[in-house]
């Protein structure tokens, strides 16, 4: 049964730190703050709607849309995408998942001077087996620190292995597609999903002057760094990665219609998204857990190496 908003404050709640309200095509969102900023999560999906450092304007993307439905696709925010990313690794699968359409129930939320966090999930139910027979537990902690730190875990709770793809797909916010740069993506070897071209190599910082669509394959590393520069207003965005074997940078340009977006909407972002095993899937045994991290972080450009 779905919580009320008076109850969910009640139970998890606290005046100034944690605050749920309407929100999101008529569910909840949380809003979770402190002194290093706030971000606002809808319990449809998931999805981090927005991000804001204290004295910073909005990290995130999100369209001006506001009548959604729980079936619709929202182009914004950072949707969760699972149990795969895209629609290459089962055509059974909707594209991206199902959890990005799915009630998040809210597990705990816990709140210090350095630190405000909430963690939501979901569970395998009748309606999950219906498109994907197995049984799981993902579970997605939320926290504002001096950065958005997201963390995403997938346990096995079936008594058989199961393959999975999953991803993080922030929009972050830029002043002009055109004039923003991805740093952190030199030398690695990626596939063009425009063209469908493989195996092409990438020199330097990436220059987001047209319509993207690359998968990255990273480089076997602890974490992962990226940084998109935005020179229009001075700010870079920094977000680092764990778990993660790909990343992939899209913007969909002027000439794709996406129902939720005005004209020029598309100027607005960039997408650079941690991926797990795309396209052929990741295996998790019985009892098994994955955890997929990304954080995001505001920082001046001369700060950046």
């Amino acid at each position: 049964m779905r919580e009320s908003i008076e109850r969910l404050n009640s139970r998890f709640g606290a005046p100034g730190r944690i605050v749920f309200r309407p929100g999101f095509a008529g569910y909840p969102n949380v809003v979770i703050a402190n002194k290093y900023g706030s971000a606002e999560i809808a319990l449809l999906g998931a999805n981090i709607l927005d991000y804001r450092p204290t004295g910073v304007g909005p990290v995130i993307f999100r369209p001006a849309k506001r009548d959604y439905n729980r079936g619709d696709s929202f182009h914004g925010g950072v949707p969760v995408c699972w149990p795969q990313f895209g629609n290459r690794f089962s055509k059974e699968l909707p594209q991206h998942g199902f959890a990005r359409k799915m009630i998040f129930e809210v597990r705990s939320s816990e709140y210090s001077e350095e630190k405000t966090e909430v963690v939501l999930g979901i569970s395998s139910d009748e309606e999950t087996r219906k498109i994907w027979p197995f049984d799981f537990d993902l579970e997605y902690t939320v926290s504002v620190t001096m950065k958005l730190n997201m963390s995403l875990s997938t346990r096995n709770k079936s008594d058989t292995p199961f393959s999975f793809s999953c991803g993080l797909h922030p929009y972050l916010r830029v002043s002009e597609r055109d004039g923003a740069l991805v740093k952190g993506l030199d030398g690695l070897v990626f596939f063009d999903g425009l063209t469908g071209t493989p195996d092409l190599t990438h020199v330097g910082d990436f220059a987001l002057n047209r319509d993207v669509d690359h998968i990255f394959a990273m480089k076997e590393a602890p974490k992962h760094e990226y940084a998109v520069i935005d020179s229009g207003i001075g700010r870079a965005t920094a977000l680092v990665s764990s778990g993660n074997d790909s990343a992939v940078v899209w913007n969909p340009g002027p000439e794709t219609s996406l129902p939720d977006f005005e004209k020029d909407d598309w100027r607005k972002f960039v997408c650079v998204e941690p991926v797990s095993d795309w396209p052929g899937g990741r295996t998790l045994e019985p009892g098994a857990q994955y955890v997929l991290s990304a954080s995001i972080q505001c920082v001046l450009k001369q700060d950046l190496s």
